[in-house]
């Protein structure tokens, strides 16, 4: 990402925070954990099931791993 204050790096927190505010805004909440709950099985799903298109239909997850494969190892 770029330096401090770049729009660049918020257009990413901004996206995925809009994409969450989505998939839960018609939930009603009975206690602050099951909120808790419902945001922690959403990153879940996220991260490792739900498909993006902008990474060759990988999950992120699986992108991260294909990703650290390729690296070089450090010594």
């Amino acid at each position: 990402m770029g330096r401090v204050g770049s729009c660049y790096d918020n257009a990413a927190a901004e996206s995925w925070f809009a994409t969450l505010k989505r998939e839960l805004e018609h939930t009603v909440f009975a206690t602050r954990d099951d909120a808790r709950r419902a945001v922690f099985a959403y990153i879940n799903y996220y991260n490792h099931q739900r498909r993006h298109s902008s990474l060759g239909y990988l999950t992120p997850h699986e992108a991260e791993l294909r990703y650290r494969r390729q690296q070089p190892q450090a010594a």
